[in-house]
């Protein structure tokens, strides 16, 4: 089972963000963890991994030979990231600098991406799924590859 499913929550002043149940549920039964590193997405939004996923990520980064692209992704997306733990609300308290990235001050959408997940500011995961569909429209052969 896979993170799935398109939530719209909120955040609250304080930076806690509610995270769907069936989510937290997957979390635990798959991935046998109860916190989410989150960190920032080349999309303007946050992604949030498994803990127990987030070790072989970052082994991966430093394994890359060293030049610009590793240490764009240490810059993008190792060093912002924290770990968030649920309160007993199922929310979790995302960092002020990682707020500020994604613009998230009240309404959020939190989204399944398979083995991970993806939160954004309501408004700007509008526009970000415009341009999804967009590139799908003069693409369509992108789709029927994957059998859509």
């Amino acid at each position: 089972m896979n993170f799935q499913g398109e939530y719209i929550n909120l955040i609250d002043p304080k930076g806690r963000a509610s995270i769907p149940s069936r989510f937290r549920e997957t979390l635990n039964s798959v991935y046998g963890d109860d916190r989410l590193v989150v960190t920032k997405n080349i999309d303007g939004g946050l992604t949030a991994y498994p803990v127990s996923r987030w070790p072989q990520l970052v082994e991966n980064v430093k394994g890359q030979p060293a030049g610009r692209n590793k240490t764009a992704m240490i810059r993008l997306l190792v060093s912002p990231a924290q770990e968030c733990t649920f309160d007993k609300q199922g929310r979790i308290q995302i960092p002020l600098a990682l707020r500020s990235h994604a613009s998230l001050t009240k309404e959020i959408v939190v989204v399944g991406h398979f083995d991970k997940i993806e939160i954004f500011n309501q408004s700007h995961y509008d526009q970000v799924t415009l341009t999804s569909e967009s590139f799908l429209q003069e693409h369509p052969q992108e789709m029927a590859d994957m059998g859509f």
